[in-house]
């Protein structure tokens, strides 16, 4: 399980945020400030670090600036909606990602496993999970649909898998035909297109006619619940 330090001063925030990342299988330890995020970074060994730029006393770039004196570790910026001169101030201090607040809790635990996965131990859960009448076996690599077994391919599972580990946030074409197809998407390659037109079919869909998989213009796929 991968473990996880969000740095806010916003209780109320970080407690929404730290129960859906736990909910999605991180270990999470809050930081109210600077000060403690310092603290409990001397002291414990976390796989990767959330951290907001706006916080009293000891700012978020400050706390980035001191820990790469000392560590390597990952870090996500959470940053003000359209405030480019911290973004850019962040990456050159050495963050290796930021979003921009208020943030949904889908898109931080995405852009969380896309660091990990470049940087560290996979986010992806192991064993049964459940998402609405689709259940995934991650260690059989089985799946079923409203109770009902459903045959999929190899490359067919690890499409679904990559796109069920960030649900409701759309992936792009390029991610799930290196996660799923295990190559780089080439030009007019519509190999990934038709695995997923097969996954839609085994699937079925809602009680009100909607496929769980559906297409985002210009960027890819996103699975969806009812």
């Amino acid at each position: 399980m991968a473990s996880v330090l969000l740095i806010d001063d916003d209780t109320e925030l970080s407690g929404l945020l730290g129960a859906y990342l736990e909910g999605e299988g991180l270990a999470v330890t809050l930081a109210p400030d600077g000060e403690a995020a310092l603290t409990a970074l001397a002291g414990t060994r976390f796989d990767i670090a959330v951290l907001d730029v706006m916080m009293p006393r000891l700012n978020g770039l400050e706390v980035l600036r001191r820990i790469r004196r000392d560590s390597d570790i990952p870090v996500l910026l959470l940053t003000a909606r359209g405030d480019e001169i911290d973004r850019i101030a962040g990456l050159d201090l050495g963050a290796d990602d930021y979003l921009a607040k208020p943030c949904s809790p889908g898109e931080l635990a995405a852009r969380l496993r896309a660091i990990l996965r470049r940087t560290g131990p996979s986010l992806r859960p192991h064993g049964e999970q459940a998402f609405g009448p689709l259940v995934l076996d991650t260690d059989r690599r089985l799946a079923s649909w409203n109770g009902e077994a459903v045959a999929l391919t190899g490359i067919e599972f690890n499409i679904l898998e990559a796109l069920t580990a960030r649900k409701g946030v759309a992936v792009s074409r390029k991610d799930l035909s290196q996660e799923g197809l295990g190559r780089p998407l080439a030009p007019y390659d519509r190999a990934l297109d038709v695995h997923i037109s097969s996954i839609r079919q085994k699937l079925g869909t809602f009680a009100d006619g909607r496929s769980p998989i559906q297409s985002v213009r210009g960027i890819g796929y996103q699975f969806v619940l009812e």
